[in-house]
């Protein structure tokens, strides 16, 4: 008995280990060798991304956002870490400070450019109004030291060549080229030409590299639907030939929702604006497929791209493909199908070990003598209005109009596909017109607070989308002992709120679901936001936050790959199901036949190691086998396994996937309503996963 008990205690330690290995947020690295796009399912637009030696840095775009220009590392491509920000804050003007009716939403610094040269790293950006700015530093963990070129360059990429020339390419849709001067204080007269003309699909975001003693430019030509183009030369002037890299990918998303008449240049919208909220639509012109990246080479001289795509409420998704090159031409996706990226591949060849970690820690005592990297303020914070005293984050009132123009709102990305956020708030230090709570930052915003009018404290649910709010009142050691949340789902692109008022056992619902749709204003994603300002025009009481803390019940996707399991295909594109056709075809079948709940339309998943499966049909006919290739790679039933019957399973979330033929390496799919049988030509999904390619996977 003492044995077992021994045994079972075993047991139960095992299992205890391995459920703390469960990633409590998200991580692309799936931990059997393979990864899964995006790498962050949290914004990190304008990527750029580099090696130094066995070690991988990546930076991007941090807008209005303080402190700024943030720099992630790895060891392996896929799974990063928060190494510094280039600028606590940048003290240029009114804008970045909300004063004077002056605001940076959606401007602040963009676009940046890493590079490593002699020693040192550089990171090369632009704000809009200051020109490009310089950051340099030894180490990439800081401190950077910061250069104000100036000039009209935005867009932008650098390369140091091989004779000691450093030239910069930048602009949107007519590339330009100039050269830089070597101690960065400015640039060298008459070097700056046209060295390709308006008109040539090359686009924006610009990315230079010099392979093989040719010179590359990758850009994103997002007009009208998004796609990568690279341009190759002998000489960095040109002349120039381009071709596309990338074109289509969108991972089955849709951009949408979006609004349309908030961008940038509109004035921040005030209480009473009508959104103009667009919602699904069908076609590509919905989606933003990747877009916006470049290209890094392994130790082992493995290529890899990098790149963004456009994604609801989140904001702007880094994604990891492959690269095959061909005649000279870095195509992002397989041999098999250039231009396209899967959704779950190997993870990178490098010599490094790595275990499955989330780039940031999201959740915040305030125990610590300083906010963790993760928090950024909403614009530049004034220092004096907030501070970390005895385990809680105090922010003192200051007067704004809006929540908009509120100063001192501390801010981290909303993260996906579904995130929960709570905080205590101790509200009993508010005076007359105050109000604090948390909000969902975005342009229509929504917040849940605590403000004190006429003496009475109260509690305020308010939706800029309908202009409508919701008061309760607070009473008692309510005012002290508060718990907000927001419950989010970045996928179907809406939030809700609600309170707890006892100690956090309950959870009440407050107010209407609101939307999260994407808008160039911000042009940032939806973030979860701590606030405290005075409507009254005064500078008020404070309020203290504590326990801030993000949950992501979708983080561990373990269960995603149903390994083991008897599972039904249900086609999205029209509810019929996978059938193992006993004369050796993979048909569909419609719900309301006998079949559909038949063995023929029961598959057991077999694992064959690094995200790889074989189904077996459970009516006898074999394995589902591709053979032929091309357009006659058809989806047959074998007795025996062959190559033909690995795949590598495409999590798409929700208990969705697709079929990725590791001997073609394309997806299987049928034609809706056509009768045709399945085959393993089909390139990706289409923005609605309507095609014919995306599955529905249910267990017996």
């Amino acid at each position: 008995m003492k044995q077992l008990f021994i045994i079972l205690s075993l047991a139960c330690v095992t299992c205890l280990a391995w459920a703390q290995q469960k990633p409590a947020s998200w991580t692309a690295d799936n931990g059997n060798g393979t990864y899964t796009n995006p790498l962050f399912f949290d914004e990190f637009s304008d990527p750029d991304m580099i090696r130094v030696g066995e070690d991988f840095y990546l930076a991007g775009t941090t807008m209005h956002a303080m402190p700024g220009l943030v720099v992630l590392h790895s060891k392996d491509l896929v799974n990063w870490e928060f190494l510094s920000y280039c600028f606590d804050r940048l003290d240029m003007g009114d804008e970045f400070r909300l004063e004077n009716g002056k605001e940076a939403y959606g401007q602040g610094i963009w676009a940046p450019c890493i590079r490593y040269h002699d020693g040192k790293f550089y990171i090369f950006s632009n704000i809009n109004g200051h020109g490009m700015q310089v950051f340099i530093a030894e180490n990439p963990a800081g401190p950077w030291e910061h250069i104000n070129m100036k000039g009209d360059i935005y867009d932008l990429s650098v390369l140091f060549d091989d004779d000691g020339k450093i030239y910069a390419v930048y602009r949107y849709d007519e590339v330009r080229l100039i050269e830089i001067k070597p101690d960065f204080s400015g640039y060298v007269e008459g070097s700056e030409r046209v060295i390709i003309p308006a008109g040539n699909a090359m686009g924006e975001g610009h990315h230079f590299y010099k392979v093989n003693g040719k010179y590359y430019i990758i850009s994103a030509n997002y007009s009208p639907v998004g796609r990568m183009q690279c341009a190759r030369a002998d000489r960095p002037e040109g002349p120039y030939e381009t071709v596309t890299i990338s074109a289509k990918e969108t991972f089955g998303y849709q951009r949408f929702p979006s609004v349309n008449n908030v961008g940038l240049g509109s004035p921040v919208p005030e209480a009473g604006f009508k959104f103009n909220v667009s919602m699904n639509n069908d076609n590509y012109m919905a989606a933003v497929p990747l877009h916006q990246g470049g290209i890094v080479d392994l130790p082992n001289g493995e290529w890899w791209g990098f790149s963004m795509t456009d994604f609801r409420g989140v904001g702007r998704t880094t994604c990891l493909s492959p690269v095959t090159w061909v005649d000279g031409w870095p195509y992002f996706g397989l041999p098999g199908n250039l231009g396209r990226t899967p959704r779950t591949w190997l993870k990178p060849n490098v010599e490094a070990k790595t275990t499955p970690h989330a780039p940031y820690q999201r959740s915040d005592s305030f125990d610590g003598k300083e906010l963790l990297p993760v928090w950024q303020w909403n614009h530049e914070p004034v220092d004096k209005y907030w501070k970390l005293t005895k385990g809680k984050l105090r922010l003192r009132t200051q007067p704004a109009g809006d929540f908009l123009w509120a100063k001192n709102t501390l801010t981290q990305r909303g993260i996906g596909p579904v995130s929960v956020a709570t905080v205590e708030i101790d509200a009993s230090r508010l005076k007359e017109g105050d109000l604090a709570g948390l909000a969902m930052l975005n342009m229509p915003y929504a917040y849940l607070g605590v403000t004190r009018q006429d003496g009475q404290w109260r509690l305020r649910w308010y939706g800029q989308q309908a202009d409508r709010q919701e008061e309760l009142e607070v009473t008692g050691d309510g005012v002290r002992d508060i718990r907000l949340r927001i419950t989010g789902d970045f996928v179907q692109a809406w939030a809700q709120f609600s309170y707890s008022a006892d100690g956090g056992k309950t959870f009440t619902d407050v107010g209407e679901r609101v939307p999260m749709p994407y808008q160039l204003k911000t042009f940032q994603g939806t973030r979860y936001a701590l606030f405290a300002y005075n409507t009254a025009g005064n500078y008020g009481g404070y309020a203290e936050f504590d326990s801030f803390t993000v949950d992501e019940p979708e983080a561990d996707r373990s269960a995603n790959l149903p390994v083991g399991k008897e599972i039904r295909l249900v086609n999205l594109s029209n509810g019929t199901a996978a059938w193992a056709n006993p004369h050796g075809m993979l048909h569909s079948m419609g719900a309301g036949s006998k079949e559909f709940d038949g063995a023929g339309c029961r598959f057991r998943v077999h694992d064959r190691g690094q995200g790889r499966v074989a189904l077996e049909a459970l009516n006898g006919t074999g394995f589902v086998t591709v053979v032929g290739a091309g357009l006659s790679s058809d989806v047959r039933l074998l007795k025996e396994e062959t190559e033909g019957s690995l795949f590598m399973w495409q999590d798409m979330l929700d208990g969705q996937c697709m079929l990725l033929s590791l001997k073609t390496q394309r997806y299987v799919g049928a034609a809706p309503d056509t009768g045709e049988p399945y085959s393993a030509d089909w390139v990706g999904a289409s923005p609605d996963r309507k095609d014919g390619t995306v599955f529905q996977w249910e267990v017996f």
